[in-house]
């Protein structure tokens, strides 16, 4: 009888042993799983709210930055009575202006394009003839998205002093206002046909708030010139090259073939291309 139960005992202590409880403890450790992800769960939350928020500052920075290159630069050049540029205060004195006349023709978009390449800033002056179809204007559009400023060069390219105030107005301000349409910008540069002003035109432009200026010189309407490799030698190697020069240029193909010769040929001269932004204007 004792044998029994000293039997019964022992099997009682064994089913009671941590052994016997191993479903027990495979639970604890699904509970220990659990709580472990869910931790786990929580840390990868606050990691992409972490990311989340410095991607929000990072973007805030680069609006901001975008925001504060949009602010007017201070002047450092103004215009002279000769149509060059002098430097105001204490700005660099060896500057030259780049101009495109007659855009946007038949070159002008791969004219800038191979001016924005090369970083060299431009003014580009259009007439309102090339402007008569919806192509014509796309290419204004992407010329200006190229970050160059437009300028006013008539609606027609018309000989001023021939036209009646009435005509002059509508060559000026007309082509103001189609370009304010197309491209939501009025110019702030102008420049006459042949560099032909009148007295009215002057009153009009400065009305307009526009700039007005000639060139100190250019080659590319001289048949003499009208290959890339004689354009763009005198256009680097005249002796009217000098500080605050005011490059005349035209949307031309021999023009367009020199034009990375010219900005090269300049530049090696020691000469910086000037940014029509730090222009004085009116």
């Amino acid at each position: 009888m004792r044998i029994w139960i000293i039997a019964l005992l022992a099997l009682f202590l064994v089913a009671c042993s941590p052994a016997g409880d191993a479903s027990s403890g495979d639970g604890g450790e699904e509970k220990e799983k659990t709580e472990n992800k869910q931790e786990e769960e929580k840390e990868e939350e606050k990691t992409e709210d972490t990311n989340g928020e410095e991607e929000q500052k990072k973007e805030a920075e680069e609006t901001k930055g975008m925001k504060e290159t949009e602010e007017p630069i201070e002047p450092q050049y103004t215009l002279q009575e000769d149509w060059s540029f002098a430097p105001i205060n204490d700005a660099e004195e060896k500057v030259a202006l780049l101009t495109i006349d007659d855009a946007p023709d038949e070159h002008a978009v791969e004219m800038a394009e191979k001016l924005k390449e090369k970083k060299a800033p431009a003014i580009f002056f259009v007439n309102g003839h090339f402007l008569d179809t919806p192509e014509e204007e796309e290419m204004l559009k992407e010329i200006h998205a190229m970050g160059f400023p437009i300028g006013n060069h008539t609606m027609t390219h018309a000989s001023l002093p021939d036209l009646s105030q009435e005509e002059q107005r509508e060559e000026i301000v007309g082509l103001s206002d189609r370009i304010e349409k197309i491209i939501g910008e009025r110019p702030e540069f102008f420049r006459a046909p042949f560099g032909q002003n009148t007295e009215y035109s002057k009153q009009l432009v400065q009305e307009e708030g526009m700039l007005l200026m000639n060139w100190t010189y250019g080659y590319d309407w001289n048949e003499e010139y009208t290959n890339a490799e004689a354009l763009s030698d005198i256009m680097v190697n005249t002796p009217l090259l000098r500080n605050g020069a005011n490059l005349l240029m035209h949307d031309r193909e021999w023009t367009n073939n020199a034009l990375n010769d010219i900005v090269t040929g300049l530049r090696d001269k020691g000469y910086t291309l000037l940014n029509p932004e730090k222009i004085e204007r009116p």
